[in-house]
C-alpha cells in the first residue's frame, strides 16, 4: 500500500529525515512515536502529499507521488487521504455540516450525495444529532470526532492523524483512539504520529524515529 525509499528531507541546514525506509500494508494500523522534533510529522506530511522529500520516493498505491503536478497532487490527497490533525481545523463559523462538505464540494459530489455521506458518516462517529450545530459550540472532543466524519467523507483508504488526542482530556482521547480503531477494523490504514504510549497500544505495530532514523 505504502512504501516510503530512502526518502531524506532537510529545512535549510537541518536534516529532518535521513534516509528513510518503511513499508505499511493495506489495512494496517501504524503508531510512529518519537520525541518532539524527531521528524515523525515531518514523515507524515511527506507521506500524505502534503509536503515533498528532498531524495527518495513515496509510492502510495502503486502510484509515486514524486511524478504528479502539483494540481494531481491535490486531486490524490483528497480522493485517498482523510487528515486528522491535532488543532482540529474545524472553521468554528460553520455548521457540522458545512465543515464535513468542503472535501465532498471540492470532490464535486452532487447535493444528494454529500447530503447522505454527510449523515451517514456523522452516525459513524455518534453526532447525527449535531449535524446543523455551529461548530464554535462543540466541545473538544466533539469537534475531533467531526474531523474525524470529515477525514472520512471521501472514503479514503489511508487516515493519516497527527497527535489527534493532544488537545483532548483522557475520556475523550480514549473515545478518538477507539473510533480510530474501529476504523482500522474496517480495512482503512490508519497512520498515527503520537508520543502518546497510551495512543500507541491502539496500533497493530510501533515504528519509532528519533533524529530523522527509523529505530525499529
Amino acid at each position: 500500500m505504502i512504501k516510503v525509499e530512502n526518502v531524506s528531507k532537510s529545512f535549510g541546514s537541518l536534516k529532518v529525515l535521513k534516509n528513510i525506509n518503511l513499508e505499511i500494508k493495506a489495512g494496517e494500523f501504524v503508531a510512529i512515536m518519537g520525541k518532539s522534533g524527531s521528524g515523525k510529522s515531518t514523515l507524515l506530511n511527506i507521506i500524505g502529499a502534503l509536503d515533498t522529500a528532498d531524495e527518495g520516493n513515496i509510492i502510495v498505491d502503486g502510484k509515486n507521488l514524486n511524478a504528479f503536478s502539483g494540481k494531481q497532487a491535490a486531486c490524490f490527497r483528497n480522493s485517498a487521504f482523510g487528515y486528522i490533525f491535532q488543532s482540529f481545523h474545524i472553521e468554528p463559523t460553520y455548521s457540522v455540516f458545512k465543515n464535513i462538505e468542503i472535501p465532498l464540494l471540492i470532490a464535486k459530489k452532487n447535493k444528494n450525495e454529500r447530503i447522505s455521506r454527510i449523515n451517514e458518516v456523522l452516525n459513524k462517529v455518534s453526532l447525527g444529532d449535531k449535524i446543523n450545530i455551529k461548530s464554535a459550540v462543540l466541545s473538544g472532543g466533539e469537534k475531533q470526532r467531526v474531523a474525524i466524519a470529515r477525514a472520512l467523507s471521501n472514503n479514503p483508504k489511508i487516515i493519516l492523524a497527527d497527535e489527534p488526542t493532544g488537545n483532548l482530556d483522557t475520556e475523550n482521547g480514549k473515545l478518538v483512539m477507539g473510533l480510530l480503531k474501529t476504523l482500522a477494523k474496517d480495512s482503512i490504514t490508519i497512520i498515527l504520529v503520537t508520543h502518546n504510549q497510551e495512543d500507541a497500544k491502539y496500533a497493530d505495530r510501533i515504528i519509532s524515529i528519533e533524529d530523522g532514523k527509523i529505530l525499529c
